[in-house]
């Protein structure tokens, strides 16, 4: 089905229409927000964030992490591989496989421990905040781009429920709800209870299988308690479980990263499983000095990948059996006896974390403001990488226990070629706290002080057997321990000199630790910056900016400039001859840029919205001096964000309170560099997205919608490959659409 022309109603819809009465009592919906773990208003707040409310997200089909980041100028999102590696940029600074998040993200005010947990499903939300700019001085570890918080709809006071069904041209299908209320006869127990299954064929074609390369099964749950029995005390529980089945590494390999004519042609349809689960308990005393908050929680995380091994292609047609194999192809004939060989893989990881976090808030009506507190996560990780002979009997999933290795039973299905193997036990506590003092009505200013310890130690359990590196010094049971620290201030002044305008300035660093890589690879990978380990990252930035409320309350407008300095910027690296996957660091980059967002709410009936973000990167300091002066990697240079909303009332079902939905969204990624050599630069990406429906008030809605409405070909990563020409290219999802229906319960 072609749903191109779904965009042309929704352009023309302020036309076409009858016109609607102006009303010049229409204003914009107020916004508070928690940015500085306070609530204000979203004009008022000096910090750059693109917020989210309950109305936006419904109305804008937000379901994933990746529908709410196309819509946020300065921020992108690089999903890639498999489900749990996705890389967040924010004003240029971004993550890479194997290390910590760009940004800190905090679920119902818990902190996520490890990035593979970002993209789940986005269900039963409340409202979403994006912070751009270091945010380490009250979010702590790894808010050295931003924090992203997410805050799930609370209990009701009353009995009421929510369904929601859908189908997806994948084929798939869709079925969500929620119940919550008091329970039973309760004035101070209430709960919510909610819960989402996704399940669709996919939409990459896989053409050596004839199937879909990307299938997904998602099924996830959340329940909460809220227990309230006073006034100055609150008992919130919640756990959340998360399954999901889809696929993995549909790598194509190409010369450059515009590249999107080469389908994607496996012969293993690969494997990926991943389970989450999460359990936290906030409570809060309200006393005469002020609010102590306490946040324990415990995360558990479970992910297995399977599928082909470079060059992602079917057996017969793979490098190891083409004339230029360097001689790997006949050592692998030769152990294996096979006239025919190829390569899979497969990835284990496992993480248990648990956090504690306590803090004290003051009164927000104080001339005097302050906040202190404590926090600490502990932090189990597990991860085993390898290789197998792959002899058309598929892939075998491997988590601790290797299989037959090559050099001894080479007449097993799938013989294991390697496994790299190794634990982490990861410890980081931080003290913090922020004293704001009002000057007069108009003026304040407000210091922030964190200091974290981060404590990691690395435990090598590469059996020598497995070691597919050729001894580069990987030694079984070597343990390396590294300890990273900083201190992370942020001053910021605001002045307010009226009601509608806020003007603000400041400066803040941010901070992420390091890690490691395979012990050795410093001396074995011949790529500059790679070391055996990775150091920490410090990023200083200084920012100005100025938000307005205008035209009655129906207009707003915002607009931020920064400068950051960047100490250590990450990029990845796969060696092919160690079949190490690495992180090198770029001793120094600096980002200029701004935000510029506005909203207008032209009529009762009829909103629209622009953003335009811009960030300008250049590698001061490079560790191989030929890059010195190119773009930072993950670095997309502009975003633009433009959209319209009509919501119409119209004279159906005979009564009142019926509208017609129609809503645009636009969104532009300007050119993308992906590594310090910029040896391949995306061109700018377009991407549209359309929603058409129906809506009878607070009863049900009916809506179709369409995602990159003119099926844009591009890639969504480049990394490059162990020869020229021969680079990792990962396609992005083509146009997709369906029906999404809501009944809601009261």
């Amino acid at each position: 089905m072609n749903v191109k022309f779904l965009i042309i109603p929704v352009v023309a819809a302020a036309f076409v229409l009858p016109p609607p009465v102006y009303a010049q009592s229409s204003t914009l919906e107020e916004i508070t927000v928690t940015a500085r773990k306070r609530t204000e208003t979203l004009e008022e707040s000096p910090v750059s964030v693109r917020a989210f409310t309950a109305a936006e997200i419904e109305s804008a089909g937000i379901e994933t992490p990746r529908d709410f980041i196309n819509l946020t100028p300065n921020v992108t999102l690089v999903e890639t591989q498999n489900a749990g590696n996705a890389f967040i940029n924010v004003r240029g600074i971004s993550q890479a496989r194997n290390s910590e998040m760009s940004v800190a993200v905090l679920v119902d005010g818990v902190l996520m421990p490890n990035p593979a947990q970002f993209t789940q499903q986005l269900f039963d939300i409340q409202q979403i905040e994006v912070l751009r700019g270091p945010q380490g001085a009250l979010y702590g570890r790894n808010a050295i781009g931003g924090a992203i918080t997410i805050l799930t709809q609370q209990p009701n006071d009353v009995l009421s429920g929510r369904l929601e069904l859908g189908a997806d041209s994948g084929p798939g299908f869709t079925v969500r709800g929620t119940v919550g209320g008091p329970v039973g006869d309760s004035e101070t127990l209430k709960f919510r209870a909610s819960a989402s299954y996704v399940d669709t064929d996919g939409y990459i074609d896989n053409e050596f299988l004839g199937e879909e390369a990307d299938p997904y099964k998602d099924v996830s749950a959340r329940l909460k308690f809220l227990y309230e029995p006073s006034d100055n005390f609150s008992a919130d529980f919640r756990i959340s479980t998360s399954m999901l089945d889809t696929q993995a590494l549909y790598f194509v390999i190409g010369a450059e990263v515009d590249d999107t004519s080469i389908p994607v042609r496996t012969n293993n349809a690969g494997v990926n499983e991943r389970d989450i689960f999460n359990a936290s308990l906030k409570l809060e005393w309200d006393g005469d000095y002020g609010t102590f908050t306490s946040i324990t929680a415990y995360d558990d995380l479970e992910e297995l990948l399977t599928g082909d091994q470079y060059d992602f292609l079917p057996r017969e047609s793979s490098w190891l059996n083409g004339p230029f194999t360097g001689g790997f192809g006949d050592f692998v004939r030769f152990l294996t006896g096979d006239e025919v060989v190829d390569l899979s893989q497969t990835q284990y990881l496992e993480s248990d974390a648990w956090s504690q976090e306590f803090r004290l808030t003051s009164p927000a009506e104080d001339q005097v403001r302050w906040i202190i507190g404590a926090y600490a996560i502990g932090t189990d990780r597990y991860i085993s990488t390898g290789n197998q002979i792959d002899r058309g009997n598929g892939v075998f999933p491997v988590s601790k226990t290797p299989r037959a290795s090559v050099f001894v039973d080479p007449t097993d299905p799938s013989p294991q070629l390697g496994l790299l193997v190794d634990a982490q036990d990861n410890f980081a506590w931080a003290l913090f706290g922020e004293v704001a003092y009002d000057f007069s009505d108009a003026f304040e200013a407000s210091l922030s002080l964190r200091y974290d310890e981060d404590t990691r130690e690395n435990t090598t359990l590469t059996q020598p057997l497995y070691d597919p590196t050729g001894g580069i010094g990987i030694t079984e049971g070597e343990v390396r321990k590294e300890t990273w620290d900083s201190l992370q201030p942020k001053l910021t002044l605001r002045y307010k000199p009226s009601d509608e305008v806020t003007l603000y300035g400041g400066y803040s660093r941010g901070f992420r630790s390091g890690g490691f890589n395979q012990s050795g690879v410093g001396a074995a990978v011949p790529e500059p910056g790679v070391e055996d380990l990775f150091d920490e990252q410090i990023a200083d930035t200084y920012e100005v900016g100025v938000k307005s409320l205008f035209g009655g309350g129906r207009y707003s407008a915002s607009l931020s400039a920064y400068y950051t300095d960047f100490e250590n910027a990450y990029f990845f690296f796969f060696d092919p001859t160690t079949s190490t996957q690495n992180l090198g660091g770029i001793p120094e980059v600096e980002y200029v840029g701004f935000e510029l967002e506005t909203n207008a709410q032209f009529t009762d009936y009829f909103s629209g919205y622009l953003g335009i973000g811009y960030t300008d990167s250049e590698i001061k300091s490079a560790a191989d001096p030929e890059d010195n002066g190119n773009q930072a990697p993950l670095v997309s240079e502009y975003t633009i964000n433009l959209g319209a909303q009509l919501r119409y009332p119209v004279d159906l079902f005979g009564g009142d309170g019926v509208y017609a939905l129609m809503r645009f969204d636009y969104q532009k990624i300007g050119d993308t560099w992906w590594d310090p050599g910029n040896i391949s630069k995306r061109s700018p990406v377009d991407l549209a997205d359309v929603r058409l429906g129906i809506e009878v008030e607070d009863n049900w809605s009916l809506v179709l919608w369409a995602k990159n409405v003119f099926d844009e070909e591009y890639n969504t990563e480049f990394s490059p490959g162990p020869a020229p020409g021969s680079n990792f290219l990962w396609p992005a999802p083509p146009q997709r659409w369906g029906l999404s229906y809501i009944k809601r319960f009261e």
